[in-house]
């Protein structure tokens, strides 16, 4: 059976770069984990096949090899492997280092890593909410507390899953460690791997008495109220993350996070770009002709702004400094306030009034000159640059 193209197999362009392979492998690999597909067969060839694909993709000399010759250039001493042909544990053994430390996930599968111990430890899952922002808010930056249902530490048992004052004890299988070890025939001989103790799936202790009200869990659906701090300058779509403050985890494990998705209120008055905020200025005839001092709100109340006699439509004041915060780290400072110019035309006038205005054409002050046509012009090419 001929070979999958191995970029088709994780996903990849032909350019990817050595750490969008291995995100990728790692996606493929977490996505068909046979923890995740017990008894899949499907998820298992697929999950050998992207380990193939990984194996030829993130070693320079073999990728070189690949991407010149195809599958064929891979024959010969040390080329690669078949991942159909492999045990699951000698892809552990080799690839287990991409998920974080062992054979299994590093905060993938509900565990994360415990140096101290060599034991592992639960991990609570992420949590996601949406807040809806005003304009203020995003200018200022909020602190909200919200109420969620989500896992909590069992107040029963105090979240060691344990009935009244027993605790939990050393798995006699693996002794603690969590792991237990395995020597096996592969393609490169002898091989010794290590994988979950399949007793206390890698805690290195076990419960025999567990707590009546969350069965040895450690964690109860409840409610808590969490405080979230948004800072000033988000946008619309962007994730804040909140740490610890999500699902609690198993037997006083390490808790989620709740990532926060932003969405931004239309505001009635200014529109948002970027940093910047714009305002649109509507002034009168007369306003626009002989000039004015006018007053125009800003994000911290209000500001008095003058027009010079003779302002056209379509002018552009800014005020440096005025507009929303950057966030810190994005690289983007804070905006300007930018308030563009429109004239009011009356749609209907007395006739009184419109003696008046038919007499300003009699004035050469009221009849744009060649060189302003043409000045008006390149501004509208420009526009549409």
């Amino acid at each position: 059976m001929e070979k999958r193209d191995f970029y088709e197999v994780l996903g990849v362009e032909k350019t990817a770069s050595d750490d969008e392979i291995k995100r990728a492998y790692k996606k493929m690999a977490i996505k068909y984990h046979p923890d995740r597909n017990p008894g899949d067969k499907v998820a298992e060839e697929k999950f050998k096949e992207a380990a193939e694909a990984y194996d030829v993709l993130h070693d320079p000399d073999k990728r070189a090899r690949y991407d010149r010759f195809g599958a064929e250039g891979l024959n010969g001493a040390g080329a690669g492997f078949s991942g159909q042909n492999m045990d699951m544990d000698d892809i552990f053994s080799m690839f287990g280092d991409i998920f974080g430390g062992h054979a299994g996930f590093s905060g993938f599968g509900g565990f994360s890593g415990n140096s101290q111990a060599g034991q592992r430890q639960y991990r609570g899952s992420d949590m996601r909410v949406r807040m809806r922002l005003s304009l203020k808010d995003i200018y200022t930056g909020i602190s909200k507390k919200i109420k969620l249902k989500k896992y909590v530490t069992c107040p029963e048992c105090n979240g060691s899953g344990c009935e009244g004052h027993s605790q939990m004890e050393t798995c006699p299988q693996c002794h603690g460690s969590g792991y237990v070890n395995k020597v096996r025939q592969s393609l490169f001989g002898m091989m010794q791997t290590q994988s979950v103790c399949p007793t206390c799936q890698g805690e290195g202790s076990i419960i025999k008495n567990k707590c009546h009200h969350c069965h040895g869990e450690g964690v109860v659906m409840g409610e808590d109220v969490v405080e979230i701090k948004i800072p000033a300058g988000v946008s619309n779509d962007m994730i804040v993350n909140v740490p610890g403050k999500g699902n609690a985890a198993r037997r006083n494990g390490v808790p989620g996070d709740i990532q926060v998705m932003i969405e931004e209120e239309e505001d009635t008055t200014f529109i948002r770009d970027e940093n910047d905020i714009i305002y649109n200025l509507l002034l009168s005839v007369p306003q626009a002709v002989l000039g004015d001092t006018v007053t125009i709100p800003t994000m911290e109340g209000k500001a008095k702004i003058s027009i010079e006699p003779g302002t056209q439509p379509g002018k552009v004041l800014r005020l440096r400094g005025k507009g929303l915060p950057g966030i810190k780290g994005y690289g983007n400072g804070t905006g300007d306030l930018v308030v563009k110019v429109s004239v009011y035309i009356p749609e209907r006038l007395t006739s009184e009034e419109k003696d008046t205005v038919k007499s300003l054409t009699e004035s050469d002050n009221f009849t744009p000159t060649e060189s302003l046509r043409k000045t008006i012009s390149e501004k509208f090419k420009t526009f549409f640059d």
